[in-house]
Protein backbone atom coordinates (compact mmCIF):
# COMPACT_ATOMS: atom_id res chain seq x y z
CA UNK A 1 0.00 0.00 0.00
CA UNK A 2 1.03 3.68 -0.20
CA UNK A 3 0.61 5.24 3.61
CA UNK A 4 4.51 4.54 4.41
CA UNK A 5 5.25 8.45 5.43
CA UNK A 6 4.89 9.78 9.01
CA UNK A 7 1.01 11.81 10.31
CA UNK A 8 1.54 14.98 9.00
CA UNK A 9 0.11 17.42 11.52
CA UNK A 10 -3.26 19.17 11.55
CA UNK A 11 -2.73 21.96 10.10
CA UNK A 12 -0.88 20.27 6.86
CA UNK A 13 -3.97 17.86 6.12
CA UNK A 14 -6.38 19.02 3.17
CA UNK A 15 -9.78 18.64 3.01
CA UNK A 16 -12.72 19.41 0.70
CA UNK A 17 -15.69 21.29 -0.04
CA UNK A 18 -18.45 20.84 -2.65
CA UNK A 19 -20.70 23.93 -1.87
CA UNK A 20 -19.22 25.94 -4.66
CA UNK A 21 -21.77 23.33 -6.62
CA UNK A 22 -25.20 25.53 -6.17
CA UNK A 23 -27.54 23.34 -6.92
CA UNK A 24 -31.35 24.81 -7.37
CA UNK A 25 -34.01 23.01 -4.94
CA UNK A 26 -37.41 23.89 -4.17
CA UNK A 27 -37.97 26.11 -0.93
CA UNK A 28 -39.10 24.46 1.93
CA UNK A 29 -37.09 21.12 0.82
CA UNK A 30 -35.62 18.97 3.25
CA UNK A 31 -32.86 18.11 1.95
CA UNK A 32 -30.35 20.79 3.71
CA UNK A 33 -28.15 21.58 1.26
CA UNK A 34 -26.95 24.81 2.77
CA UNK A 35 -25.23 22.70 5.26
CA UNK A 36 -22.45 22.34 3.71
CA UNK A 37 -21.48 25.78 3.24
CA UNK A 38 -22.20 26.51 6.72
CA UNK A 39 -20.40 23.74 8.20
CA UNK A 40 -16.79 25.15 6.22
CA UNK A 41 -17.79 28.52 7.56
CA UNK A 42 -18.23 27.65 11.31
CA UNK A 43 -15.07 25.16 10.52
CA UNK A 44 -12.79 28.16 9.44
CA UNK A 45 -15.09 30.84 11.85
CA UNK A 46 -13.54 28.68 14.32
CA UNK A 47 -9.83 28.14 13.49
CA UNK A 48 -10.63 24.46 13.22
CA UNK A 49 -9.07 24.42 9.69
CA UNK A 50 -7.98 27.39 7.52
CA UNK A 51 -9.42 28.73 4.01
CA UNK A 52 -6.08 27.05 2.62
CA UNK A 53 -6.37 23.95 4.17
CA UNK A 54 -10.22 23.39 2.46
CA UNK A 55 -9.92 22.93 -1.50
CA UNK A 56 -13.28 22.97 -3.88
CA UNK A 57 -13.42 19.80 -5.49
CA UNK A 58 -13.58 19.20 -9.12
CA UNK A 59 -15.49 16.97 -10.75
CA UNK A 60 -15.04 12.94 -10.97
CA UNK A 61 -14.05 11.25 -14.56
CA UNK A 62 -16.64 9.68 -16.14
CA UNK A 63 -14.42 6.48 -16.23
CA UNK A 64 -14.39 6.70 -12.37
CA UNK A 65 -17.92 6.76 -11.75
CA UNK A 66 -18.61 3.87 -14.18
CA UNK A 67 -16.36 2.10 -11.69
CA UNK A 68 -19.46 1.72 -9.83
CA UNK A 69 -22.80 2.44 -11.83
CA UNK A 70 -23.63 1.54 -15.11
CA UNK A 71 -23.71 3.36 -18.39
CA UNK A 72 -27.46 3.46 -18.61
CA UNK A 73 -28.16 5.09 -15.08
CA UNK A 74 -25.03 7.20 -15.52
CA UNK A 75 -25.91 8.47 -18.85
CA UNK A 76 -29.84 9.11 -17.26
CA UNK A 77 -27.92 11.41 -14.60
CA UNK A 78 -26.03 13.60 -17.14
CA UNK A 79 -28.56 14.12 -19.43
CA UNK A 80 -31.85 14.47 -17.30
CA UNK A 81 -33.22 11.48 -19.30
CA UNK A 82 -33.70 9.55 -16.50
CA UNK A 83 -37.18 8.57 -15.94
CA UNK A 84 -39.50 10.09 -13.33
CA UNK A 85 -39.93 6.43 -11.22
CA UNK A 86 -36.46 6.39 -11.08
CA UNK A 87 -35.32 9.98 -10.17
CA UNK A 88 -38.18 10.25 -7.54
CA UNK A 89 -36.84 7.31 -4.77
CA UNK A 90 -33.40 10.01 -5.29
CA UNK A 91 -35.52 12.63 -3.67
CA UNK A 92 -33.43 15.55 -5.43
CA UNK A 93 -34.81 17.54 -8.33
CA UNK A 94 -32.62 16.63 -11.32
CA UNK A 95 -30.82 20.13 -12.87
CA UNK A 96 -27.45 19.93 -14.79
CA UNK A 97 -26.55 21.64 -11.76
CA UNK A 98 -27.28 18.24 -9.61
CA UNK A 99 -25.15 16.15 -12.07
CA UNK A 100 -22.35 18.58 -11.76
CA UNK A 101 -22.29 18.57 -7.92
CA UNK A 102 -22.88 14.80 -7.27
CA UNK A 103 -19.68 14.26 -9.64
CA UNK A 104 -17.76 17.03 -7.25
CA UNK A 105 -19.15 14.97 -4.25
CA UNK A 106 -18.07 11.72 -5.60
CA UNK A 107 -14.45 13.60 -6.26
CA UNK A 108 -14.51 14.98 -3.01
CA UNK A 109 -13.98 11.46 -1.79
CA UNK A 110 -11.84 10.49 -3.89
CA UNK A 111 -9.69 13.39 -3.72
CA UNK A 112 -9.67 12.63 0.57
CA UNK A 113 -8.93 9.06 -0.01
CA UNK A 114 -5.16 10.24 -1.85
CA UNK A 115 -4.63 12.10 1.07
CA UNK A 116 -5.05 9.95 3.80
CA UNK A 117 -3.17 7.32 2.03
CA UNK A 118 -0.20 10.15 1.64
CA UNK A 119 -1.05 11.92 4.87
CA UNK A 120 -2.24 9.45 7.12
CA UNK A 121 -6.15 11.60 7.16
CA UNK A 122 -8.22 13.85 4.97
CA UNK A 123 -12.26 14.34 4.52
CA UNK A 124 -14.57 15.85 2.46
CA UNK A 125 -17.23 18.39 4.00
CA UNK A 126 -19.87 16.17 1.90
CA UNK A 127 -20.61 12.76 1.13
CA UNK A 128 -21.02 9.64 2.57
CA UNK A 129 -23.50 8.80 -0.12
CA UNK A 130 -23.95 5.07 0.72
CA UNK A 131 -28.02 4.80 -0.54
CA UNK A 132 -27.05 5.38 -4.23
CA UNK A 133 -26.46 1.92 -6.55
CA UNK A 134 -25.06 0.69 -9.38
CA UNK A 135 -27.74 1.20 -11.28
CA UNK A 136 -30.37 3.72 -9.26
CA UNK A 137 -29.57 6.33 -6.67
CA UNK A 138 -31.62 6.85 -3.27
CA UNK A 139 -32.03 8.93 0.04
CA UNK A 140 -30.63 11.99 -1.55
CA UNK A 141 -27.75 10.02 -3.03
CA UNK A 142 -26.98 10.28 -7.03
CA UNK A 143 -23.73 8.66 -7.23
CA UNK A 144 -21.53 6.36 -4.39
CA UNK A 145 -18.59 8.38 -3.31
CA UNK A 146 -17.36 5.29 -1.27
CA UNK A 147 -17.84 2.67 -3.66
CA UNK A 148 -16.17 4.46 -6.51
CA UNK A 149 -13.25 5.44 -4.28
CA UNK A 150 -13.00 1.86 -2.86
CA UNK A 151 -13.09 0.13 -6.46
CA UNK A 152 -10.66 2.85 -7.54
CA UNK A 153 -7.32 2.15 -4.84
CA UNK A 154 -8.36 -1.46 -5.20
CA UNK A 155 -8.19 -1.77 -8.93
CA UNK A 156 -4.90 0.36 -9.20
CA UNK A 157 -3.68 -2.25 -6.19
CA UNK A 158 -2.55 0.38 -3.93
CA UNK A 159 -4.38 -1.30 -1.49
CA UNK A 160 -5.49 -4.85 -0.73
CA UNK A 161 -8.26 -4.48 2.31
CA UNK A 162 -10.50 -1.32 3.01
CA UNK A 163 -12.14 -1.37 6.31
CA UNK A 164 -15.58 0.86 5.58
CA UNK A 165 -17.29 2.24 8.55
CA UNK A 166 -20.76 3.25 8.79
CA UNK A 167 -21.86 4.84 11.79
CA UNK A 168 -25.04 7.06 9.66
CA UNK A 169 -28.44 6.60 11.30
CA UNK A 170 -29.61 5.01 8.09
CA UNK A 171 -28.24 1.67 6.75
CA UNK A 172 -25.76 2.18 4.08
CA UNK A 173 -27.67 -0.01 1.39
CA UNK A 174 -25.64 1.17 -1.93
CA UNK A 175 -22.28 0.37 -0.02
CA UNK A 176 -23.40 -2.79 0.24
CA UNK A 177 -25.64 -4.00 -2.63
CA UNK A 178 -22.11 -2.63 -4.67
CA UNK A 179 -19.44 -4.01 -2.27
CA UNK A 180 -21.01 -6.10 0.05
CA UNK A 181 -19.96 -9.58 -1.12
CA UNK A 182 -16.16 -8.56 -1.86
CA UNK A 183 -13.72 -10.31 0.29
CA UNK A 184 -11.26 -7.59 -0.04
CA UNK A 185 -13.64 -4.81 1.33
CA UNK A 186 -15.13 -5.37 5.16
CA UNK A 187 -18.17 -3.05 5.89
CA UNK A 188 -19.59 -2.44 9.70
CA UNK A 189 -22.82 -0.82 10.10
CA UNK A 190 -24.81 0.49 13.00
CA UNK A 191 -28.20 1.62 11.99
CA UNK A 192 -31.96 2.00 12.81
CA UNK A 193 -33.15 -1.24 12.70
CA UNK A 194 -36.72 0.89 11.76
CA UNK A 195 -35.02 3.88 9.83
CA UNK A 196 -34.72 3.96 6.41
CA UNK A 197 -33.94 2.25 4.14
CA UNK A 198 -36.60 -0.31 4.96
CA UNK A 199 -35.25 -2.81 2.68
CA UNK A 200 -31.66 -3.47 4.01
CA UNK A 201 -29.15 -5.01 1.94
CA UNK A 202 -26.62 -7.11 3.95
CA UNK A 203 -23.03 -5.49 5.05
CA UNK A 204 -20.73 -8.02 5.98
CA UNK A 205 -21.49 -6.67 10.07
CA UNK A 206 -24.71 -5.20 10.49
CA UNK A 207 -25.59 -3.97 14.28
CA UNK A 208 -29.57 -3.28 13.80
CA UNK A 209 -30.41 -0.85 16.66
CA UNK A 210 -33.68 -0.08 18.59
CA UNK A 211 -35.04 3.71 18.37
CA UNK A 212 -34.63 6.03 21.21
CA UNK A 213 -30.93 4.05 22.07
CA UNK A 214 -29.03 6.38 24.59
CA UNK A 215 -25.34 7.30 24.78
CA UNK A 216 -24.39 4.28 26.96
CA UNK A 217 -26.17 1.82 25.10
CA UNK A 218 -24.69 2.60 21.87
CA UNK A 219 -21.48 3.25 22.71
CA UNK A 220 -21.46 -0.45 24.30
CA UNK A 221 -22.85 -1.56 20.78
CA UNK A 222 -20.16 0.30 18.67
CA UNK A 223 -17.23 -1.32 21.21
CA UNK A 224 -18.64 -4.60 20.70
CA UNK A 225 -18.95 -3.88 16.98
CA UNK A 226 -14.85 -2.54 16.65
CA UNK A 227 -13.47 -5.33 18.76
CA UNK A 228 -13.09 -8.42 16.52
CA UNK A 229 -12.22 -6.04 13.76
CA UNK A 230 -8.78 -5.05 15.64
CA UNK A 231 -7.48 -8.09 14.00
CA UNK A 232 -8.87 -7.43 10.42
CA UNK A 233 -5.75 -5.80 9.01
CA UNK A 234 -7.16 -3.04 6.63
CA UNK A 235 -4.88 -1.41 4.90
CA UNK A 236 -7.25 1.78 4.80
CA UNK A 237 -10.67 2.79 6.54
CA UNK A 238 -13.67 4.64 5.48
CA UNK A 239 -15.38 6.50 7.88
CA UNK A 240 -19.20 7.75 7.06
CA UNK A 241 -19.84 9.88 10.56
CA UNK A 242 -23.17 10.80 10.34
CA UNK A 243 -25.08 13.04 12.99
CA UNK A 244 -28.09 12.02 12.01
CA UNK A 245 -28.10 9.78 15.05
CA UNK A 246 -28.84 12.71 17.17
CA UNK A 247 -31.28 12.89 19.56
CA UNK A 248 -33.15 16.50 18.08
CA UNK A 249 -32.51 14.62 14.03
CA UNK A 250 -35.59 14.99 12.17
CA UNK A 251 -34.69 11.53 9.88
CA UNK A 252 -33.03 9.74 13.01
CA UNK A 253 -34.44 7.43 15.43
CA UNK A 254 -31.80 7.78 17.89
CA UNK A 255 -31.65 9.63 21.49
CA UNK A 256 -27.63 10.23 21.49
CA UNK A 257 -26.33 13.96 22.51
CA UNK A 258 -23.70 16.11 21.35
CA UNK A 259 -21.20 14.31 23.81
CA UNK A 260 -22.33 10.73 22.98
CA UNK A 261 -21.78 11.66 19.41
CA UNK A 262 -18.42 13.22 20.29
CA UNK A 263 -17.51 9.38 22.53
CA UNK A 264 -18.72 7.63 19.26
CA UNK A 265 -15.77 9.68 16.85
CA UNK A 266 -13.74 9.39 19.87
CA UNK A 267 -14.07 5.72 20.02
CA UNK A 268 -13.70 5.17 16.17
CA UNK A 269 -10.38 7.68 16.25
CA UNK A 270 -8.91 5.27 18.88
CA UNK A 271 -9.36 2.53 16.57
CA UNK A 272 -7.63 4.01 14.03
CA UNK A 273 -4.77 4.93 16.11
CA UNK A 274 -4.30 1.45 17.14
CA UNK A 275 -4.38 0.06 14.08
CA UNK A 276 -2.02 2.82 12.50
CA UNK A 277 -4.14 2.78 9.44
CA UNK A 278 -4.82 6.00 7.16
CA UNK A 279 -8.33 7.38 7.26
CA UNK A 280 -10.57 9.53 4.70
CA UNK A 281 -13.82 10.42 6.30
CA UNK A 282 -17.09 11.85 4.50
CA UNK A 283 -19.22 13.89 6.54
CA UNK A 284 -22.62 11.57 6.47
CA UNK A 285 -26.52 12.79 7.05
CA UNK A 286 -27.58 15.47 9.41
CA UNK A 287 -31.25 16.88 9.79
CA UNK A 288 -32.01 18.50 12.83
CA UNK A 289 -33.80 21.82 13.12
CA UNK A 290 -32.83 23.83 13.70
CA UNK A 291 -29.67 23.33 11.18
CA UNK A 292 -27.12 25.32 13.97
CA UNK A 293 -27.38 21.77 15.62
CA UNK A 294 -26.43 19.45 12.63
CA UNK A 295 -23.70 22.40 12.30
CA UNK A 296 -22.42 21.79 15.88
CA UNK A 297 -22.36 18.39 16.41
CA UNK A 298 -20.56 18.16 12.62
CA UNK A 299 -18.03 20.57 13.99
CA UNK A 300 -17.92 18.39 16.91
CA UNK A 301 -16.72 15.48 15.16
CA UNK A 302 -13.64 17.69 13.53
CA UNK A 303 -12.64 18.69 17.21
CA UNK A 304 -12.08 15.33 18.23
CA UNK A 305 -10.06 14.29 14.97
CA UNK A 306 -7.97 17.26 15.81
CA UNK A 307 -6.89 16.29 19.11
CA UNK A 308 -5.82 12.76 17.80
CA UNK A 309 -3.99 14.27 14.54
CA UNK A 310 -2.87 16.86 16.07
Amino acid sequence: MDYTSPMRKWHELKFFSTDHFEVPLPEGHRFPIEKYRLVREALVAEKILSDEQIIPAVEASEKDILLAHSEKYFYGIKNGTLPEKELRPIGLTWSPQLFSRSLGAVNGFISATENALRDGFSATLSGGTHHAHADRGEGFCVFNDFAVSALKILNEKRVSKILIIDLDVHQGNGNSSILGTRDDVFILSLHGERNYPFRKVPSHLDVPLPEHIDDEEYLRALSSALSPLRYLNPDIIFYQAGVDVLKEDKLGTFDLSFEGIVERDRMVFEFQKYLQVPMAMALGGGYAKPIALTIEAHLNTYKVAREFFS
